[in-house]
């Protein structure tokens, strides 16, 4: 009988830790996915931004005269954050996104 519950608790286990994999796969593809997607955006004109995502949510000043736009996006209550970093000439230099998928 013990036999049977070590086992039965090695299969759980098994079953517990392959579904934990293959969820963080996924994450991984759709952040890999959203990196690719939001690399298009690098050199392009700020205008060519706010046409596509409209106007921030909100803009951070950066000491290098930079600005961050930070666009907010709820989805199954879990908040999108993607930055576009700006710079003095009205070009996207950089961008970060958190929890877009």
């Amino acid at each position: 009988m013990n036999k049977l519950k070590t086992i039965f608790l090695i299969f759980l286990f098994s079953i517990a830790i392959s579904a934990c994999q293959s969820v963080s796969k996924k994450i991984e593809n759709t952040t890999a996915i959203e990196q690719k997607e939001l690399s298009k955006w690098l050199n392009k004109s700020e205008s060519e931004l706010k046409s596509f995502y409209g106007q921030p949510d909100k803009v951070e000043f950066l000491n290098s005269r930079n600005r961050n736009y930070v666009y907010v996006t709820e989805k199954y209550k879990i908040k999108c954050v993607r930055k576009f970093e700006v710079n003095p000439r009205n070009m996207v230099v950089g961008f970060s996104s958190k929890n877009c998928f």
